[in-house]
């Protein structure tokens, strides 16, 4: 105790220092990446699976459900178990899961092997994310939590525009087998790093797990994932239905519980604050727009354009590059303006991205495409991490590693509503088109695309709009507690 309180006190008065803390965010940032990318790659690879194992498209489509479904079901449990048996020991738990799982799946002979490796994965991949920004967010000091935050956003980013240009390219160029191989030096990479830099959190006296909690949670979040997954194919098929129901009765217990409870699984009492609300719903609206646009782009360059997985891939690396050069700066303002205006601009660029989209025809030019990108990567990359900063510095710093469980679990669900949501309106856009108009498939597609996007834009602005009331939060300390302690942690290997 005497150790570790004077550990303590030296972390108080040492100044902070970057170097202290570029070990620990390499070891996140690479844990990311790899769990991110993964979630992109077997979408490209899939008619090639298919050719390999023999199966039906509906069969290895449960290859990419499974691992959605596994990744939802343990987001929740995230901040229990990081309290109760330290983050580092639990962070790098995952990160062997997720590669094992890896390793797993590309040795599978058969796709039920392949299904089951890839829940594996989920299990593991499911809390690198939350745990990792729990971990930065709580070594970062008040001052620096935005520009460090920010550094966090480049994966978050990154991954999903390079997903299918990598895989298109391990596809062709190699086998499938390779989408997953690839995942082995990067999780051996994050492990050496994590084990050496990363410290060692103080674990904490939490009490018995939630176990109703424990029970709902993956019931509900697993559910309404498979449901708008099932959604995006057909709303009114009974796999569909029975996702909701199922989904949305399991949501209401698990509230209800999670309300009563006095230590529960997720703290939903943070919705109290208002500063908390607030942010969350404008990450929520932002989220929906972005991430539901990642799907469309693509495919209309796909389908319209004749572009090639990989072309099209290549094609979203200006808007990585735009959003990688504007996370810093957006970062650096968080610290000193807060996010509100950088909100506000942020979602407007994104919107004015989308609304550019919403006017293309068949002739568009490919790089009208591009501006459309560059001007929503700089958009994401001005808004996307001070948003998550503000829902952290508005929650109760004891909260923080339940906080980002909380944040992470909605957003997997909003963006699996966003993309079935905005793909289902695509889908009933283009029924119109083709019953009212003479019969030229390409053109209503493009139009169906254009009424797409301006959706997605309207969902934009909406979050923009919503971001003008969002006010600079103020960090309550533990008691006892000065401001900048509340957010030491005892450093040690």
């Amino acid at each position: 105790m005497t150790t570790q309180s004077a550990v303590s006190s030296a972390s108080v008065e040492r100044p902070f220092s970057i170097k202290t803390i570029i070990g620990p965010v390499m070891a996140v940032v690479v844990g990311m990446i790899m769990v991110i990318l993964d979630s992109t790659v077997v979408n490209v690879a899939m008619p090639n699976l298919i050719h390999y194992f023999g199966t039906s498209v509906s069969t290895m489509q449960w290859a990419v459900t499974a691992y959605t479904l596994a990744l939802s079901a343990v987001i929740p449990l995230a901040g229990w178990l990081t309290d109760r048996y330290g983050a580092k020991q639990i962070f790098l738990i995952t990160l062997v899961l997720f590669t094992l799982g890896s390793l797993l799946c590309s040795i599978a002979q058969t796709p039920e092997q392949l299904i089951l490796y890839r829940i594996i994965q989920g299990l593991g991949g499911g809390m690198v994310s939350p745990i990792g920004m729990a971990m930065i967010f709580r070594l970062a000091p008040p001052g620096k939590q935005g520009s460090i935050m920010g550094v966090l956003g480049v994966p978050m980013m990154l991954a999903p525009a390079v997903g299918p240009t990598l895989s298109g390219f391990l596809v062709e160029y190699a086998s499938w087998h390779w989408i997953f191989l690839i995942n082995l030096p990067i999780g051996i990479i994050a492990l050496l790093i994590g084990i050496k830099y990363l410290p060692k959190f103080e674990q904490k006296t939490v009490p018995a797990l939630d176990v109703f909690g424990m029970v709902l949670a993956p019931i509900t979040f697993a559910s309404l994932a498979y449901a708008v997954s099932e959604g995006g194919k057909d709303w009114g098929s009974m796999q569909t239905v029975t996702g909701l129901i199922v989904g949305g009765v399991a949501l209401i217990l698990f509230i209800v519980t999670e309300l009563r409870h006095r230590q529960p699984l997720l703290e939903l009492r943070v919705f109290g604050s208002s500063d908390f609300t607030r942010g969350i719903l404008v990450f929520w609206l932002s989220a929906m727009a972005l991430f539901g646009s990642f799907l469309l782009v693509p495919m209309y360059l796909q389908t319209v354009k004749g572009f090639s997985p990989m072309e099209s891939g290549l094609m979203s690396i200006p808007q990585v590059i735009m959003a990688g050069l504007f996370m810093p700066i957006g970062g650096k303002l968080f610290d000193k303006i807060g996010a509100r205006i950088l909100a506000i601009i942020g979602l407007c660029l994104v919107g004015s991205g989308l609304f550019m989209l919403s006017q293309i025809t068949v002739d568009t030019s490919k790089y009208y495409v591009i501006g459309a990108y560059m001007l929503m990567g700089s958009g994401m990359g001005l808004s996307m991490m001070p948003i998550n900063t503000h829902i952290l510095k508005s929650a109760p710093q004891r909260l923080v590693s339940r906080v980002t469980s909380l944040t992470t679990a909605s957003q997997q669900v909003f963006v699996s509503f966003a993309v079935a949501g905005l793909t289902g309106y695509y889908s009933s856009r283009i029924t119109h088109y083709m019953a009212t108009s003479k019969g030229d498939k390409v053109v209503d597609m493009t139009t169906a695309f254009a009424d797409t996007f301006l959706f997605a834009a309207c969902l934009a602005v909406a979050g923009a709009v919503l971001a003008l009331i969002l006010r600079k939060p103020k960090v309550e300390p533990e008691a006892g507690q000065s401001d900048h302690q509340a957010n030491v942690i005892p450093m040690g290997h």
